[in-house]
């Protein structure tokens, strides 16, 4: 059984939402008319939950940051375009959120504007006390965004539990020194997950919920 915690640190997509075909598709959006055009969805899906950086500069190593840069920015533009239209909630995260005691936050690669329209979208942000994104710091695998909502909640590590579904939360969340949790569901590989150790597993988000409430 997993114990209560005081403040709940949630990845985004992979974790509450269903995101990758949107994601990809403004990536391969963005892709179109370089060499990399073709770009398969199954490897794109490995970088959900990582900054878009890592991305362009595996597919295009000889790229200047600048170039790299113009690719993110129009992948920005691609995809709030898409409307979200293909982007779906997991099964039981709505009810785990509503029935999950302690504090909430995001902690997500995705920029806070960004995570915040989503959120409202598709109707999780009344659950959620604070929503942070990564704004102007490392992202993930690098604990800062999880360090900034506990300094928000004036929250120390060991009151905190960060939930995802990629290797780089939970490496983020074992850095940070909170407890970690791995979604099953998600975009992360189980076997890499696993040789990480995180603390819990889940299935769904409603196994969050102890018992007593």
């Amino acid at each position: 059984m997993i114990p209560s915690f005081q403040v709940y640190l949630f990845d985004v997509d992979g974790t509450l939402v269903d995101s990758a075909t949107d994601i990809c598709g403004a990536i391969r959006d963005a892709l179109a008319g370089t060499p990399q055009a073709n770009c398969e969805e199954t490897f794109l899906r490995g970088y959900i939950g990582r900054h878009l950086v890592d991305l362009f500069s595996d597919l295009f190593p000889a790229y200047s940051p600048a170039q790299l840069d113009e690719l993110i920015l129009t992948y920005r533009k691609f995809y709030p375009a898409r409307g979200h239209k293909s982007t779906k909630l997991y099964p039981g995260v709505v009810e785990g959120l509503a029935a999950l005691p302690g504090r909430k936050s995001t902690a997500t690669t995705k920029g806070t504007p960004m995570t915040r329209s989503v959120l409202e979208l598709f109707g999780l942000l009344p659950f959620f006390d604070h929503v942070q994104g990564t704004d102007g710091f490392p992202h993930k695998p690098a604990p800062d965004v999880i360090l900034k909502s506990l300094e928000v909640f004036g929250a120390t590590p060991d009151q905190a539990l960060m939930i995802g579904d990629s290797t780089a939360d939970i490496v983020a969340g074992k850095r940070a020194g909170v407890r970690t949790c791995a979604v099953s569901y998600g975009y992360g590989q189980p076997e890499q997950l696993a040789a990480l150790e995180p603390d819990y597993w889940i299935a769904d988000l409603r196994e969050l919920v102890p018992a007593a409430c």
